[in-house]
């Protein structure tokens, strides 16, 4: 528990899908992040996207007394502020939680172009958690085939998409469980998304095992 407050962290997601990401990260992986068990609130904003980059400020600001730190994450697309670069909102929302009272102990991860891009990895995992596990052909096979994932890109260009042609051909419903199960299991390591990266960084810095908190 860091030192004076009730919360180690208090985040600020745009939807269920992001907190059970997000939870089942920080419930299930600590140790494969590489930090201490902490003491965490999720905050799902109503408006989505658009609600956490205009009004996070105003969210979190009641919890500048109550949590060591603040996090929020979005997705770039569907923000409402796509012709902005990814890095801009990023800066620029910190720059209002600094100003609110959180200083120093706020981070802000924009992803680009939205969370399913952290789906996708070449774990075995990814195939088991969207029901693939059974189906006569390879997962990132059949991506490829179908014109989603080109055989030289890293990720496929549209992730969301992609999800959501991948359940719909072995008929499984999505569901923000698909999210928290791929948080709970898939290798962190193969995962090399530059935000999901930062996000094992700042985690790092704030609460690695053996650092003192606030």
């Amino acid at each position: 528990m860091s030192k004076g407050f009730a919360l180690d962290l208090i985040a600020l997601v745009p939807g269920k899908d992001e907190r059970e990401t997000i939870d089942g990260l920080l419930s299930k992986r600590s140790g494969s992040l590489g930090i201490c068990r902490i003491n965490f609130q999720i905050l799902v904003h109503p408006r989505r996207d658009p609600g956490c980059y205009n009004e996070a400020q105003d969210i979190l600001q009641p919890y500048t007394n109550r949590a060591a730190y603040a996090l929020v994450i979005f997705d770039h697309e569907g923000s409402g502020q796509e012709e902005q670069s990814a890095d801009d909102l990023a800066s620029d929302l910190k720059g209002r939680l600094s100003r609110s009272g959180w200083g120093d102990r706020v981070q802000v991860l924009v992803i680009e172009p939205e969370l399913e891009v952290w789906v996708w990895s070449d774990s075995p995992q990814v195939d088991v958690s969207l029901g693939w596990s059974k189906h006569s052909t390879n997962l990132r096979t059949w991506l490829s085939n179908k014109g989603f994932w080109p055989d030289k890109s890293q990720k496929p260009p549209r992730p969301k998409e992609c999800l959501l042609e991948a359940l719909r051909e072995v008929r499984v419903r999505r569901s923000a469980a698909i999210y928290r199960q791929l948080a709970e299991s898939v290798g962190l390591e193969r995962c090399q998304d530059p935000e999901f990266n930062k996000l094992k960084g700042i985690l790092r810095s704030w609460f690695s095992i053996g650092k003192d908190y606030v």
